[in-house]
């Protein structure tokens, strides 16, 4: 409910001076249902009543006309290009879905065997399938029991989670006992290090009445989710208690999962609303499918609408041609674009479609944009700047960057520098950056970008250095290694190799590549490094 409040809170229409047309569709609706009489009833000639008596098949006064059906067309057409809208559009320079922390109950509870082959190895298992579901999106793991951990930090790369999941168990904890409220602020310090909003998942088996409370008293940025893997406690104790949560039971399938991720998904665009840096996703095109199934009864026989004076065609003609206006937009001839190796807008445009009859190259690029389809909208720009823009958009950044370099607008040297820092161009990006600085001081966005761009180049500079002295300092050790040592120092090391010979695969064979035993280290660390956990709560492991 509170999603649907949030969605009419933030509707609007981002071309509202079409909404003036409203009132002109009404007037001539009106006009033209008022005048639809017989002319036996409008010449004043005979009495209403015996008129009405008179007429031979038409008794549809009450019923719906013609006109009724188009002014609605048109009213639906208006709305549409008015361009209704409740969400943002995500930002293309950060992640495209929510970022994700799974928090994993790893208490002594989870040991138990209902759900074969056991709670934890079912919780585990769940964790996979939700990495193969969320298609590399940024995942971040905490383990708790009596005291939390961050196991990994937020990461694209889903197969190092593994280990680190394969590690987990109660053994590992360096506190017993079940510590929510810990889990759910550790969460929480992970995702406010990222500027995208994100949501928070706990595998569990049962919740504390105290933790319930503390987790409803969460900050509601980032959406909240629970996955119960115990059969037996229907309610998960007190997860039912948690306000504006999405509990889900684990199923042998993957619903439980989709169901999830359908719900932090929507999450995180109502939190994309609040962001006013974010452009606004135009609606406008869910209209154009019921305008365009009105438009079939166009052809219904006696729906012409043609008046003995012509008048009351006007409306229908009106119509037709918005009709038209609005299928230009959505058919341009694909064909003429086969391949996506075609860059000229002759080949890639709408050449021998609609738009290409209604509009010029520019209109045709700019309608692509509208629609997301910057690849093609590329190809038919000629405007340098929209092209490059395009091209950005697109991720063809060196191209980009190429059409936009005769420009010294503010606008496009900023972009010119986006699409250089795509590239490892920091330099020309920083060079680029200040351009637009001295332009335009106010610029949105250049200031911090510069600064940005400064930092990565300084860090590179750095890493680049420290990396030549490793390599000169390497090199001095192998000359030295080269040189001849004293016969006393060479016969005990000849000696050691011939009682012991070891090549490289069996040193490594040797190697302990578990991770319970690092896991277990590095908990016991930070939990003696941790302020003392209240006694209700935890209870040091002997």
């Amino acid at each position: 409910m509170s999603a649907l409040f949030a969605g009419f809170s933030a509707f609007h229409f981002l071309r509202p001076a079409w909404l003036l047309l409203l009132p002109l569709i009404l007037w001539l609706w009106w006009h033209f249902r008022r005048s639809q009489r017989s002319d036996a009833e409008t010449s004043g000639q005979i009495a209403p009543h015996l008129a009405e008596a008179l007429v031979v098949g038409d008794r549809s006064r009450h019923y719906l006309k013609p006109v009724d059906f188009i002014a609605l067309l048109l009213a639906l057409l208006t709305l549409g290009t008015a361009g209704p809208s409740w969400t943002r559009l995500p930002d293309p320079l950060m992640a495209k879905t929510t970022p994700l922390v799974v928090v994993l109950k790893v208490s002594d509870s989870m040991l138990e065997k209902d759900v074969p082959p056991e709670r934890l190895a079912r919780a585990k298992q769940k964790v996979l399938d939700l990495l193969e579901t969320r298609d590399g999106a940024p995942t971040a793991l905490v383990a708790y029991a009596g005291s939390a951990h961050r196991v990994v930090p937020l990461t694209e790369d889903q197969a190092l989670l593994r280990p680190y999941l394969e590690g987990l168990s109660p053994e590992v904890m360096p506190v017993s006992g079940e510590n929510a409220a810990a889990a759910l602020k550790l969460a929480e310090q992970i995702l406010a290090k990222n500027e995208t909003p994100g949501g928070i998942l706990f595998l569990l088996d049962s919740l504390s009445e105290g933790d319930a409370s503390a987790l409803s008293q969460r900050d509601t940025k980032n959406g909240l989710g629970f996955l119960l893997v115990a059969p037996g406690n229907q309610n998960g104790g007190a997860v039912s208690q948690v306000r504006d949560a999405r509990v889900e039971r684990v199923t042998a399938d993957k619903s439980d999962l989709r169901a999830l991720n359908r719900y932090f998904d929507s999450a995180f665009r109502q939190a994309l609303a609040s962001d006013k840096n974010l452009q606004w996703e135009d609606r406008g095109w869910w209209l154009g499918w019921p305008a365009a199934l009105l438009a079939l009864l166009w052809f219904r026989r006696g729906w012409a609408m043609s008046g003995r004076d012509g008048s009351r065609s006007a409306l229908a003609r009106g119509a037709g041609i918005a009709l038209f206006l609005m299928c230009a937009q959505y058919l341009p001839d694909r064909a003429t674009a086969q391949t996506p190796d075609q860059t000229s807008a002759q080949n890639s445009s709408v050449n021998g479609g609609l738009l290409s009859l209604l509009l010029t190259a520019d209109q045709q690029g700019q309608w692509l944009s509208f629609r997301q389809d910057y690849r093609h909208a590329a190809a038919s720009f000629q405007d340098p700047y929209r092209k490059g823009y395009a091209l950005y958009q697109a991720g063809q950044f060196e191209d980009a960057a190429s059409v936009l370099a005769d420009l010294d607008t503010p606008e496009a040297l900023f972009t010119r520098a986006m699409a250089q820092i795509k590239t490892g161009q920091y330099e020309d990006a920083i060079a680029a950056f200040q351009q637009v600085l001295q332009l335009d001081p106010e610029f949105p966005g250049a200031q911090k970008n510069l600064e940005l761009a400064q930092k990565i180049l300084a860090y590179m500079e750095a890493t680049r250095g420290e990396e030549e002295d490793e390599l000169q300092a390497a090199d001095e050790d192998s000359e030295e290694s080269e040189l001849e040592q004293p016969e006393q120092q060479q016969q005990p090391q000849e000696k050691a190799k011939k009682e012991n010979p070891v090549n490289a695969e069996q040193w490594m064979s040797t190697l302990d590549t578990g991770t319970s035993e690092y896991l277990k280290q590095r908990f016991a660390a930070e939990a003696a490094g941790a302020n003392s956990l209240p006694k209700s709560n935890a209870e040091r492991r002997p």
